[in-house]
């Protein structure tokens, strides 16, 4: 069983990783799908499939939900009422686009994720980021949250 608290302190150590699209290296560059990529690795080990290479717009040049169809293969699907610290969120940056952000769901109405050109934050988790929720996820194995 993973503790949603190792997620978390995880995923609380890649904060301040500045961004660089398409990586997944703690201190020294990552995006958002990286940070997961990156909190996957400290919690399994090797990643079930390799990524393959994107682009910033890949979400709305192939308009297919690939991001979506990841994390089912390989995340535990839950309802997004359902999450808890330590799952991963996925967002649509507006309504007719395929999901293409992804957080990870942290105490206290957080969540932190790699920003674009910026890095890995922490932000509060604003009515703007819960009107782009497009799937809630929990990590295999993760523990129910305790506070």
């Amino acid at each position: 069983m993973i503790e949603r608290h190792a997620i978390l302190a995880e995923a609380r150590d890649w904060i301040g990783t500045p961004y660089q699209h398409q990586a997944s290296a703690k201190h020294a560059g990552c995006d958002c799908l990286g940070l997961v990529r990156g909190v996957w690795r400290a919690l399994y080990g090797a990643e079930p499939e390799a990524a393959p290479p994107y682009t910033p717009d890949w979400a709305e040049r192939a308009g297919a939900e690939t991001l979506l169809a990841a994390a089912r293969r390989h995340l535990d699907e839950i309802s997004i009422e359902a999450a808890a610290p330590g799952d991963v969120l996925l967002f649509r940056m507006d309504a007719h686009s395929p999901a293409k952000h992804a957080a990870i769901l942290d105490e206290g109405d957080g969540l932190i994720h790699a920003y674009w050109a910026r890095a890995v934050v922490r932000s509060r988790f604003a009515p703007w980021w819960r009107a782009r929720l497009a799937g809630a996820f929990s990590f295999p194995g993760a523990a129910p949250w305790r506070k």
